[in-house]
């Protein structure tokens, strides 16, 4: 199975609808001069999604032995716009997620 039929799976699954590859646009967010996350976003458009025509996605690994490679696939719907759009969005969650955990 290749990176972009594995994302289409985990899409599938996610958002219950059929996606087509569309382009893949690289990602680099900063904060304060420092990179937090650098990768290439894929894009998908949605086939007979009640709520979004795209999705972006893309996979990254991780220091959980269990579960050494996360899915990441963030509708197209206000306030993400764009790839650049769905990082920011995926990290802000994250980072929430992080606070609650130490709390």
């Amino acid at each position: 199975m290749t990176y972009l039929e594995e994302l289409r799976d985990v899409i599938r699954r996610l958002h219950g609808a059929e996606a087509t590859h569309v382009e893949s646009v690289p990602v680099k967010e900063t904060f304060q001069g420092q990179t937090v996350w650098e990768g290439i976003v894929e894009v998908f458009d949605l086939k007979d999604h009640p709520t979004a025509h795209r999705v972006y996605a893309w996979a990254h690994d991780t220091d959980d032995p269990k579960n050494p490679r996360r899915h990441v696939a963030v509708l197209h719907a206000h306030p993400v716009k764009s790839a650049e759009d769905a990082v920011r969005a995926f990290i802000i969650q994250e980072s929430r997620i992080g606070t609650a955990e130490e709390s």
